[in-house]
């Protein structure tokens, strides 16, 4: 697991055009409420959380940017190792969260 940055997020869906799957590992109703336009949900407390995942990205060597609501959530860190645990080969904590990426847009 990788920490990313909102410069490095904002590289990686722009001038890079990497191919990668954004995922908001929050509750749905807080989803709901906010996330970043690109992402989907798949939340951390989900049975089957690592198996979804995969099973969104089609691979554990496709990158996975996980995210939560800001610096302070542990949610994203933790779902980060555990896809580490399971075998997923490139997975990144953007660890701003939804209040990072929405306070720097315009």
């Amino acid at each position: 697991m990788q920490t990313i940055s909102r410069e490095e997020l904002e590289a990686m869906n722009g001038s890079e055009k990497r191919d990668f799957v954004l995922i908001n590992v929050l509750p749905r109703e807080d989803f709901r409420q906010e996330h970043i336009r690109t992402s989907i949900n798949i939340p951390k407390a989900s049975e089957d959380f690592s198996d979804e995942v995969e099973r969104v990205a089609g691979s554990k060597e496709r990158e996975v940017v996980l995210y939560c609501a800001n610096f302070d959530c542990p949610l994203s860190t933790e779902a980060a190792r555990e896809l580490d645990e399971k075998g997923f080969n490139h997975v990144y904590d953007y660890e701003g969260g939804s209040a990072d990426w929405l306070k720097h847009r315009h």
